[in-house]
Parts: C-alpha cells; structure tokens; sequence
C-alpha cells in the first residue's frame, strides 16, 4: 500500500466520526512505519475531524504505528487507549487529549469502503 492509500483509508474512516461531543481542539501527529510510511495530522476543530497528509507541528500529541496494524485499528472499534493497551499504537503527549478523543464516535455505516 502507497502512503496516499494509507492517507485515504484513514481519512475515509476518521472523516466521519462524529466529533458532536468534543469541545476542545485536538491535533495528533500520525507516523506510519512499514507499509505506506510517512506522516499525517488529524484534527479535531469545530466538531469534525480532518485528516490531511502532512507533517503538524503544533500538535497535542503524537501515535506512532506500523503500517501493519492500521487496517486493525481502524476495523476493530478500538478508541486510541484501548490500541495502546494492545500495543497496536505508541502515543507521546497530552494525556487530556488523547482521553477527549475517547468522544470521538466512528460510525461504520457511513463510511466509505476502506479495503
């Protein structure tokens, strides 16, 4: 898989959770290693989220996670905790943040096919 299908497949899911329950804003730095390598931001703002292929600098945190493990992460229903108990995501940075997101509701039926 190409970086810009990983890119893709995380923003067909995250694109779609509904953010109606999460007040603050919340920026994470995404770093994928192995398959589809590189790095991405998801932002919380205005109650949607936003996922875009570049590297975010201001951000709250970051979530380091192998290539291998995306499809995991994003099939499974975990919230972001839980894939760090699991050891599917290594996450550095505000603890508030990465809880508010816990807020953060995937809704599997409208999302687009992510393969």
């Amino acid at each position: 898989m190409t970086y810009t299908e990983m890119v893709e497949k995380i923003r067909n899911v995250y694109e779609y959770a509904d953010a109606r329950n999460i007040f603050e804003h919340i920026a994470m730095q995404i770093n994928i290693s192995g398959d589809g390598a590189g790095i991405m931001y998801m932002e919380v703002a205005d109650r949607a989220v936003v996922v875009e292929p570049y590297d975010y600098k201001d951000r709250d945190g970051e979530i380091f996670i192998e290539g291998k493990n995306v499809d995991e992460l994003l099939n499974s229903g975990l919230t972001l905790d839980e894939a760090r108990d699991r050891g599917l995501i290594r996450y550095v940075g505000s603890e508030k943040k990465l809880r508010a997101l816990r807020n953060l509701v995937v809704r599997k039926k409208n999302r687009r096919k992510t393969n």
